[in-house]
């Protein structure tokens, strides 16, 4: 299955916890931290819910 490079670029700090929920589930913890997840609808969902703390790096 194809993935997807999802890299956190700014700080949870002050977010709610449904959005800090979304980063831990995506596997992100730190700033600048870089994970490769499964592309499906589900993460596309998590990414677009967090999409002013992350990017999809190429």
């Amino acid at each position: 299955m194809a993935t997807i490079k999802v890299k956190q670029i700014r700080s949870k700090i002050g977010h709610p916890i449904d959005q800090k929920r979304t980063l831990a589930a995506l596997g992100l913890h730190k700033i600048s931290q870089v994970v490769e997840v499964e592309d499906n609808p589900c993460v596309r969902g998590m990414i677009r819910k967090v999409h002013h703390l992350v990017t999809v790096v190429e």
